[in-house]
């Protein structure tokens, strides 16, 4: 369709929304985050969808703050403006001005999860189901009208990196049948029920460190809801240990302390939590790689380990 379409995202999981629109529709430009300097060489990183711009000749733009920084947007003329995961607010000018509207590409299903950590947060809290949202729009977070949304169920194995391939497909898929309608004004908005928003605030970096004093299932979703980035880490001997894997083992060890390592087992590290034991599968030790415990456990005196306490000063 002779459409123009500015796409304004960064990550790798707005990339396949952005490939699904180059080969249905007319892109003239995408906006994505700055360039990032990584490592201790400053290496200058480009954004996934900025890499997928440039693969498809596509101009880019990569304002600092897009709320003062828009006038390059709007030079070129986009019919339509769709966002999914961009990461900065999109000023009330580039909103207004579309004739088909600025479209949002969510990865929850709202108004449940507003916010920048859709994915991580449903896992984290346990959620049973998460999906995408096509809406509208609005000056606020997550607010604007809903279109169009489908669900997906969370397996209880489900890791975010699981739930966020799922949903990078189930968001290009759900978009490009939601166009036509957006389009042609088939389109007939649904207002979202405020009462029943809950939020998804962005990982910190305290959100990512184990407190053994919760319950088993509580911080087997959040090693899951974490894994493979930003990951949950705890510490041992002062060291830090990344935790990307764990299962629980229905034990109550009422005599122990919270976070003490009460058993080693062939493939696992025991931990007492607040009401059973939680074993660490996957982990990787502060300047070392990724291993599974068992290999980890093959080079050292595991049976030292049992009695130390995790996240003690």
């Amino acid at each position: 369709m002779d459409v123009k379409i500015v796409f304004m995202g960064t990550p790798e999981f707005s990339v396949p929304i952005l490939e699904g629109l180059i080969e249905n529709y007319k892109v003239v430009g995408v906006v994505t985050q700055p360039d990032k300097e990584v490592g201790r060489n400053h290496k200058i990183t480009y954004s996934p969808v900025k890499e997928c711009a440039i693969k498809h000749n596509i101009p880019v733009l990569q304002p600092k703050k897009v709320r003062k920084e828009y006038e390059e947007i709007i030079k070129m003329k986009p019919d339509i403006i769709i966002t999914c995961a961009y990461g900065q607010i999109i000023p009330k000018e580039l909103l207004e001005y579309p004739k088909y509207g600025c479209i949002n590409v969510h990865a929850s299903l709202l108004p449940r999860l507003r916010g920048g950590a859709p994915l991580h947060r449903a896992i984290i809290n346990g959620e049973s189901k998460t999906g995408i949202t096509i809406m509208y729009m609005d000056e606020h977070m997550d607010t604007g009208d809903m279109i169009n949304k489908e669900e997906i169920l969370i397996d209880f194995h489900d890791t975010v990196g699981d739930i966020h391939d799922k949903l990078s497909l189930l968001g290009r898929d759900l978009l490009l049948k939601t166009m036509p309608d957006i389009i042609q004004n088939k389109v007939k908005p649904i207002k979202q029920n405020d009462e029943e928003a809950t939020y998804a605030p962005i990982i910190k970096r305290e959100d990512e460190l184990i407190d053994f004093n919760k319950k088993s299932l509580e911080i087997y979703n959040q090693i899951r809801g974490l894994n493979p980035y930003p990951v949950a880490y705890a510490t041992l001997d002062g060291k830090i240990i990344k935790i990307y894997s764990s299962m629980i083992k229905d034990n109550i060890y009422t005599s122990k302390q919270n976070g003490e390592i009460v058993r080693i087992y062939e493939n696992g590290i025991g931990v007492s939590t607040s009401d059973s034991e939680i074993i660490l599968k996957e982990i990787k030790p502060e300047g070392k790689r990724k291993m599974s415990v068992k290999e980890y456990l093959n080079g050292v005196d595991k049976y030292s380990l049992i009695g130390k306490i995790f996240n003690k000063e």
